[in-house]
């Protein structure tokens, strides 16, 4: 079996990297590619014209796309870019996909969603993102559908890891800067670990390919790990872990805003919890906590 991951040097491209070389031959793709690296191939994946040459020259059975523009703000002001990754190139690869019946496996995001709900968001719960970002991923998850190829979508939320650039890193940083912080309190959503979310997709691309899940439940899931927070709650959470495994010396001073009083070029929807109820129905997936996750992910931070 071939398998072809884009963005391969992402937080969630590592994750999911591991777990995929299990499965057959894997082909790493990524613009960036760190010296002296021979395993992963370098591709501009806004090329599209040079996307589809090398998918025509690997001949994947396995899509998995976890390449994205995952710059908020600054997708307001590249909208040609942030589009080009997040709708045009999923468009390009399904229909790929359509034509040789490769399976594609894509993420998205809760920040399709307006944020004005009082419950978890379903998969059936109509699309209205407030931001650049989430209109062109919701225009990504649209192309797939668009194109009948066998495929599935997770959409997910707040995805962090020991690398890259994510909140968890970032918090870590000021708190080390500053003495005293101030942090968003009024935005809701359940950070994601990205081992969490890598671990949940080989569960179900491995239900799919060995036919196990009965009638093959394509389609569009959800999947965040447990725990509903603030980003001022989530930022006390990685605070207090980082004290535990020797990170900090010391809790910083927080303070909870508003968003009003934190503006950002893009805006951010204040409610974003999803609902995990029908991957766990068709999969049996289970969520991982957040109080566990955080802890292994700076744990490894720490032995690094």
């Amino acid at each position: 079996m071939k398998i072809l991951l884009t963005g391969a040097s992402g937080q969630l491209g590592r994750e999911l990297g591991t777990r995929l070389e299990r499965l057959g031959e894997l082909v790493r793709v990524d613009l960036n590619v760190a010296e002296g690296d021979r395993h992963t191939v370098k591709q501009d994946l806004s090329d599209l014209e040079g996307v589809e040459r090398l998918l025509s020259r690997v001949q994947p059975d396995l899509v998995a796309n976890a390449a994205a523009y995952t710059a908020v703000d600054a997708a307001e002001d590249d909208r040609e870019l942030a589009f080009r990754l997040n709708a045009d190139l999923p468009g390009c690869l399904a229909e790929w996909a359509a034509r040789s019946g490769a399976l594609l496996f894509h993420y998205s995001t809760d920040y399709v969603f307006s944020g004005e709900s009082s419950r978890p968001w379903r998969e059936q719960d109509r699309p209205a993102p407030l931001n650049c970002y989430g209109e062109s991923k919701l225009a990504g998850e649209e192309a797939i559908a668009a194109s009948a190829c066998r495929h599935t979508t997770i959409r997910t939320s707040w995805v962090y890891s020991g690398h890259g650039n994510n909140f968890v890193l970032t918090m870590l940083r000021l708190a080390r800067e500053r003495p005293d912080l101030k942090i968003v309190g009024d935005q809701i959503g359940c950070p994601t670990w990205a081992r969490n979310l890598a671990r949940v997709s080989d569960v179900i691309i491995g239900r799919l390919l060995d036919g196990s899940a009965g009638v093959a439940p394509w389609g569009l899931y959800h999947y965040c790990d447990g725990g509903v927070v603030s980003w001022f709650e989530f930022a006390h959470a990685i605070f207090r872990t980082a004290v535990k495994v020797g990170l900090l010396d010391e809790l910083p001073s927080m303070e909870a805003v508003s968003s009003a009083e934190f503006p950002q070029k893009a805006r951010r929807p204040a409610y974003s919890v999803l609902d995990t109820a029908a991957i766990q129905l068709a999969f049996g997936i289970e969520r991982a906590g957040l109080e566990e996750s955080l802890l292994a992910c700076l744990e490894e931070v720490t032995d690094d």
